[in-house]
């Protein structure tokens, strides 16, 4: 018998976010986010749980995924288990190519791990541009194009899913953002040599074994997100916070 729902969301609660430890360095970034009373869009929320901080500091969020079943799980998982007040996070099935029929206005944006998905990335970018509100940041997070591991990764010419470029470096950005209006206030680099390899001898023992048997190395790992430092040499992500400008009448 499968275990029941309330069973299998307790777990999670205490392996949450989960036994990517990329996935929980990213949470280090929260410290350059606003706080208090705002809009935040989570722009390719994943598991939510980048959503759920941004709630945790006072946010009105909208989490928007491709994929439905993360949809079904996150509204399940944090709404109905954790209790989140529905009027101040939501879960939505949204493509972000759809973005030009939003009508919602945002104080921030978050966007982890996504623009390396999308091949039109420019063209997201403008929309996030037109739905931030004056003065509004926002947040991208991405593979650093020069780290070995994205320099030998495989491309998803059919964007199917994978990545369609090795990720973006700081020129990358400033190509990217500037000329939409944005400007960029911080570029910042994470995720140092010994949190990508206890993530990578974790991900191995999760492929061959499955995530249990992975689980109890789960505490002497973390160790290696707890003493990551920012801006390694080369770093396994590249963050940066661009702020929108008006543009001149």
């Amino acid at each position: 018998m499968f275990p029941s729902r309330a069973i299998r969301n307790s777990f999670r609660s205490i392996v949450f976010p989960g036994l990517d430890l990329h996935t929980r360095n990213r949470a280090s970034l929260c410290q350059f986010w606003q706080t208090g009373p705002r809009d935040v869009l989570d722009a390719g929320s994943g598991n939510g749980y980048f959503s759920w901080l941004a709630y945790q500091t006072g946010a009105r969020v909208v989490a928007m995924n491709y994929e439905k079943d993360q949809v079904v799980k996150a509204n399940e998982f944090f709404l109905l288990h954790k209790g989140a007040d529905p009027r101040r996070l939501q879960f939505e099935q949204r493509n972000l190519y759809d973005l030009s029929r939003e009508s919602r206005g945002f104080d921030e944006i978050i966007c982890f791990e996504v623009l390396e998905h999308l091949r039109r990335d420019r063209e997201v970018i403008a929309e996030f541009y037109r739905i931030l509100r004056p003065g509004g940041g926002l947040h991208l997070c991405c593979p650093y194009k020069l780290h070995p591991r994205h320099q030998a990764e495989v491309l998803d010419t059919e964007e199917s899913g994978g990545h369609v470029r090795s990720g973006y470096a700081e020129e990358d950005y400033r190509a990217l953002l500037e000329p939409v209006g944005f400007r960029i206030d911080a570029v910042v680099g994470i995720g140092t040599p010994t949190v990508y390899h206890a993530d990578r001898i974790l991900r191995a023992i999760r492929n061959r074994a499955g995530d249990l048997a992975a689980l109890p190395l789960l505490p002497a790992a973390l160790a290696a997100t707890r003493l990551a430092t920012s801006n390694p040499r080369i770093p396994f992500s590249l963050y940066t916070k661009a702020i929108k400008l008006e543009r001149a009448a």
